[in-house]
């Protein structure tokens, strides 16, 4: 008999959606806690940015159960995402299960002798409580608390009228207007503020970057979408990956100059449409060596505007501030009025005691965490969001699906303890020793392996085998109303009151 939960889904984000509809189709009461005013994680109008847009197509970035509307562009924007997550969690009644504004401030195991946690939370507005869940999923991701930049001068920077903020912190494009507008970072979100501080009528506007990356166009050579390369099984089996047999290991090795040959025409074509020389953007890393969730979509228009001098782009940091200066870490002065620290996100999760963190985080940072999904030594807990990709919210659903029937020991093929700590172990190893690559965000991501790790959760979840032309599924990107069917041929439950 499996017992009805009090689950408490940590974060209303993309990942808590998925794990509270999870948990609640199976039958299980659930509490979704959200420190913020509104659903939506980083779609949340409040922390996002103008123009903002996915970087996975729109059939690619939704929940197995919904597809974006066709209305929507390929690559929607910020509004609209947050309209599909609201109307998703309308949908499933998760928006009855909110409770906003309330932040969870420590959690360690229940001293009743029950199973589960204990949450010590603060309601915006309240008194802080004390309440204990069955059952906790921790669903706030990667993007949660903005890093932090304390530099000389900042003060003075700030007295001369200046101003310095996160990218989170960049919603309003009237903030570039008829300044001079000076972005740190090489992320996608860097360049799309770089860019729409030239547009929304910024003076001048300087990105400042440590390193080239590669970044990839939406649609390769103007005619391929990148979808079509960069998110099917051929191009994913170009990597050796975790577990697999000497046979395999044998067929990379003879197949690698033509691997080599690729990967090396892939660069070529990208430095041509890009203009990567003109604007002396060149990566010095190969492409397929830093192949992960780290890559990020060329922004339409950076590069063009690099190139004729609309961006102005140095390499290197910020060193420190002056009066209206912001001098780099090459000892450029750079005139500015408004700082953008475009430098992400801190990974952790400050909730948790100390004892707790050191079982789930090693020293280098890389998570212990199977299927980064579970720990077996932090019981009744679980991740939803971990498993960072391209494909974010599919990967999020398939995870949370995995994980309620964890949590009811529903698996077709439940992992014992030590079956977890071994398999982590040997991912572990490969991510630190077989592919560096692997280990970015501290171990937590999935790219460019999003079909294995899809597979090895449908088979612990007990789908039926797949009925798909073996040579299509090859050359296709994800489907996620194929994983909808897969996950519908899985043994079906429900909790008993």
């Amino acid at each position: 008999m499996i017992i009805r939960k009090n689950v408490c889904v940590i974060g209303a984000g993309v990942s808590g959606l998925a794990a509270a509809k999870a948990f609640s189709k199976r039958g299980h009461n659930v509490t979704i806690i959200e420190r913020s005013g509104d659903l939506g994680g980083v779609w949340e109008p409040a922390r996002s940015y103008p123009d903002v847009q996915t970087q996975s197509p729109k059939e690619l970035y939704r929940y197995t159960d919904k597809a974006m509307p066709e209305s929507y562009p390929e690559w929607p924007k910020g509004p609209q995402v947050h309209a599909y997550l609201a109307d998703y969690a309308r949908d499933h009644g998760l928006d009855r299960m909110l409770r906003l504004n309330t932040t969870v401030l420590a959690m360690h195991r229940r001293t009743d002798g029950k199973p589960g946690w204990t949450l010590d939370l603060a309601a915006k507005g309240g008194e802080n409580s004390r309440e204990d869940f069955d059952f906790v999923a921790i669903c706030i991701g990667q993007f949660n608390e903005p890093q932090t930049l304390s530099l000389p001068g900042e003060e003075s920077f700030k007295a001369a009228g200046g101003q310095v903020l996160h990218s989170s912190h960049y919603n309003d494009a009237a903030l570039a207007r008829g300044r001079k507008v000076v972005v740190l970072g090489g992320s996608k979100s860097a360049t799309d503020i770089a860019v729409n501080a030239v547009k929304s009528g910024a003076r001048e506007v300087t990105i400042i970057y440590r390193e080239p990356v590669w970044r990839i166009p939406y649609f390769i050579g103007g005619l391929i979408n990148f979808k079509r390369i960069l998110y099917i099984r051929a191009q994913e089996q170009m990597f050796a990956s975790w577990g697999i047999g000497p046979l395999a290991r044998l067929a990379h090795v003879i197949a690698k100059p033509l691997v080599w040959a690729n990967w090396r025409g892939l660069e070529t074509l990208l430095k041509a449409q890009l203009k990567l020389e003109k604007c002396k953007m060149v990566p010095k890393e190969p492409i397929e060596v830093g192949i992960n969730c780290s890559v990020p979509i060329a922004t339409p228009d950076f590069f063009p505007m690099v190139a004729d001098g609309r961006i102005k782009a140095i390499q290197g940091t910020f060193d420190h501030y002056e009066p209206n200066t912001i001098v780099t870490s090459g000892g450029e002065r750079v005139s500015a009025d408004l700082a953008v620290l475009a430098i992400g996100y801190k990974l952790g999760v400050p909730f948790l005691s100390d004892a707790d963190r050191a079982k789930l985080v090693d020293a280098d940072g890389q998570y212990r965490l199977y299927r980064l999904i579970a720990n077996p030594d932090l019981p009744d807990l679980g991740f939803v969001g971990f498993n960072s990709s391209f494909c974010t919210v599919l990967c999020a659903d398939m995870a949370a699906n995995w994980l309620v029937r964890y949590a009811d020991r529903q698996l077709a093929r439940q992992p014992s303890d030590r079956e977890m700590r071994d398999n982590i172990e040997m991912m572990l190893h490969f991510k630190r020793v077989e592919r560096p690559a692997a280990g970015v965000y501290s171990g937590l991501c999935v790219a460019p392996y999003h079909f294995k790790h899809f597979d090895e959760l449908l088979a612990d979840i007990g789908t039926a085998k797949r009925h798909r032309n073996p040579l299509a599924e090859m050359f296709a990107p994800p489907n996620a109303d194929a994983y909808a069917a897969y996950l519908a041929s899985a043994p079906d439950y429900r909790v008993n009151a």
